[in-house]
């Protein structure tokens, strides 16, 4: 049994990747979860707005509701970035946690992050790039094209990681996206979620 909703908010899970193997390993992790997918957020650019998000994530079934951000490269805020904005701070949404996806633009400030997840599926206080390669400077930073904007929002955990579904096939769709799987459930885990889930379900 799902979670019930009990403040009536919607509890998101923001990821900052949208190309479509991105996709598919954010569906296989919502799979193993439990949680929902806004399939349609996938895209380069991110293909629809704030406004439109808010609708789907309404009608999701249940929660927890992975939601993908993409500014397709772009090192200013861009689509991604504004309709990200737009969920973390709209009333009725809950954002439970982001996972930032490293990218190699250029340009960009990067974004402060509580931990990152290497390739092997490893929690470190270091930055990884795309690969999901440890950067070995102890810097609690990831850079890409659709994380500036997470440091200026009230999220309660970012955790860095590279590129879902990818990372030199580490994070691989046909293996259940292992690594992108361990970001949504430590955010899970660490938001209370789970605890608070569990809980319901004992109580009938």
């Amino acid at each position: 049994m799902k979670k019930p909703k009990q403040d009536g908010k919607r509890k998101v899970i923001i990821i900052t990747d949208g190309d479509e193997v991105a996709r598919m390993a954010v569906e296989a992790a919502a799979r193993q979860v439990g949680g929902r997918v806004i399939s349609r957020s996938a895209g380069n650019p991110t293909p629809l707005n704030g406004q439109q998000l808010v609708k789907l994530i309404q009608e999701a079934k249940h929660d927890p509701v992975l939601v993908m951000f993409d500014d397709n490269g772009d090192g200013e805020e861009s689509y991604g970035e504004r309709a990200l904005r737009e969920i973390a701070t709209h009333p009725l949404i809950e954002v439970l946690g982001a996972v930032a996806v490293a990218s190699k633009t250029p340009y960009v400030e990067g974004t402060p992050v509580d931990f990152s997840i290497d390739n092997q599926g490893h929690i470190l206080y270091d930055e990884v790039d795309k690969d999901g390669r440890p950067s070995h400077t102890g810097q609690l930073l990831i850079h890409g094209d659709t994380v500036d904007v997470l440091k200026e929002l009230d999220i309660p955990i970012i955790i860095g990681m590279g590129d879902p579904g990818k990372m030199e096939g580490h994070d691989h769709v046909e293996n259940r996206a292992p690594v992108t799987t361990a970001a949504v459930q430590e955010i899970l885990k660490r938001s209370g979620f789970v605890s608070e889930m569990e809980s319901q379900e004992k109580s009938y």
